[in-house]
């Protein structure tokens, strides 16, 4: 079994009593903005081992409250083709993911806001595919001065350029596609323009990371450093609630860099009776109460010290692509050196290579000179490796070792006949694929077709579920396919990204 070391049950018991309370010091709109993904946040489950992927999602639907959601995306990153690294899609396909998984949980959606625009044509077509879904688009336009000239922002040139949302709920959820889609300035810009509405309406923020009242250097809350390298974000003391209060708290830099300007807008702007008017520090703003649902804070670290690592990869392969840049490797090199740790931690990592090692010495391993090594942990901690074959690729024979070792199958008993591979192998030439064996996504549907007649790929199959959750590394690049495969059955999958080897290179 999988150690567990967070209570999602009690953690949502203990935020959803934090929100309420918070709700309570509003008497008009609250304008409450979501940090961090709200449906599917993989990184928090597999930093906080037992958390819900799809907490927050739960929590909402679990609030008395008549609610309706804006969800917001940038132009900017529209236009850099900024993609979510877990599903590995744009922007664009993100924010259509994200309606269609608000509306499968029954929540409400206002429409969508397009941040920062300023004509970007990759704006122009999600616009347009939106409407045609029948989906409201607002957008607001990129601000000169922004954030510090508070004069411009308040302004005809500023948040009153933007269009006006209409709400008719008096709590409002903004989310969005990812840090800096826009949700504090799409916050502040209606709080602005309900004002001149005569509208008293508030602020107010739920963030998952950092957690305040873990210490600073937490492996939890460095994950999350590395979790935002690519913008550079970092965690620090918030001076604002020290000097206040006298009590240490921990946050990030744009939300410490950001209150000095909220403050004065809301001083501008809001009634004095308006309770956002007591938030003394960024701390303030929100209301984490994440650290009541840890329940074995060394299985956190541990989890949080392989998710560091596992970013570690992602990036590398997001640099080859062009999607990232050295400053990104940088910090996330200098973090692993302050948890002391290095890319082994992850131990299906040196697993797979040396799987690949190991087959470069084997006559019936690799296809035509190519060797390449896979290895997946399981909820036991076991690591199972798997080698490329002319029969199959090295991640389908991990996968299919798992399940065997799962299923106390023994080893030697083969659970798709090799008469159906080699059909399969044929077929895949006759059409000129590049690789004849099987990879794991083929290797699979021959497995589910095996299981008709073999009972043991039958009893093997039902474990593919246990894998949900578990760490896999290659040393080479996944197909199309199995990036798909993987991310339906929930293994998390790192790679060295080598390109083809040759044995007698």
């Amino acid at each position: 079994m999988t150690k567990v070391g967070f209570d999602t049950k009690k953690y949502l018991a203990a935020q959803k009593k934090a929100i309420e309370e918070r709700l309570t010091k509003f008497s008009g709109r609250l304008y409450l903005e979501f940090g961090g993904k709200l449906i599917d946040d993989f990184h928090a489950s597999r930093t906080l081992p037992g958390y819900d992927s799809n907490a927050k999602m739960l929590l909402l639907k679990s609030l008395n409250r008549d609610l309706e959601i804006l969800y917001c995306v940038s132009a900017k990153q529209l236009a850099n083709g900024k993609i979510r690294g877990d599903w590995e899609i744009g922007y664009d396909l993100v924010t259509i993911k994200a309606l269609e998984d608000l509306g499968s949980f029954g929540l409400p959606v206002l429409g969508v806001v397009i941040n920062r625009f300023e004509g970007e044509s990759e704006a122009k077509i999600l616009e347009k595919r939106l409407k045609r879904m029948g989906v409201k688009v607002f957008k607001r336009y990129e601000i000169d001065g922004y954030p510090n000239d508070v004069d411009n922002i308040l302004g005809s040139r500023g948040y009153g350029r933007d269009d006006y949302i209409k709400t008719k709920k008096p709590l409002v959820i903004v989310w969005g596609a990812g840090p800096g889609s826009g949700k504090l300035s799409t916050c502040l810009g209606q709080i602005y323009q309900d004002a001149k509405y005569g509208l008293n309406s508030g602020y107010a923020k739920f963030e998952t990371f950092p957690v305040w009242n873990l210490p600073l250097d937490h492996p939890v809350n460095i994950a999350y450093e590395a979790a935002t390298a690519d913008l550079g974000d970092f965690n620090l003391i918030d001076p604002f609630h020290l000097r206040a209060y006298k009590k240490v708290a921990v946050n990030y830099n744009r939300d410490v860099e950001a209150f000095p300007i909220i403050k004065t807008i809301f001083e501008k702007i809001l009634s004095q009776k308006n309770f956002s008017h007591y938030y003394r520090s960024p701390t303030d703003m929100g209301f984490n109460v994440l650290k009541e649902g840890i329940i074995d804070d060394k299985t956190v670290c541990e989890a949080a010290k392989k998710e560091v690592v596992f970013y570690l990869f992602r990036y590398r392969q997001e640099y080859k692509r062009g999607l990232v840049d050295e400053r990104t490797i940088e910090r996330m090199n200098t973090i692993m050196k302050r948890l002391r740790i290095n890319e082994q931690y992850l131990k299906v990592v040196p697993a797979a290579r040396r799987a690949r090692e190991e087959a470069l010495k084997r006559k019936d391993k690799g296809e035509r000179g190519i060797y390449c090594g896979a290895a997946i942990e399981l909820p036991n901690r076991e690591i199972i490796t798997g080698k490329n074959s002319p029969l199959l690729h090295a991640e389908a024979a991990a996968v299919l070792n798992a399940i065997k070792v799962l299923g106390n199958i023994t080893n030697d008993l083969d659970l798709i006949s090799p008469s159906v591979i080699k059909q399969i192998n044929k077929f895949k030439k006759q059409i000129n694929e590049k690789s004849q064996s099987l990879n794991c996504a083929e290797a699979l549907l021959a497995l589910a077709v095996s299981a008709q007649a073999n009972p043991l790929a039958q009893k093997a199959q039902c474990f593919l579920g246990n894998l949900g959750g578990c760490f896999m590394h290659t040393t080479h690049d996944l197909s199309p396919a199995d990036k798909s495969i993987f991310r339906k059955l929930g293994v998390w999958v790192s790679t060295d990204g080598k390109t083809a080897k040759i044995k007698n290179e």
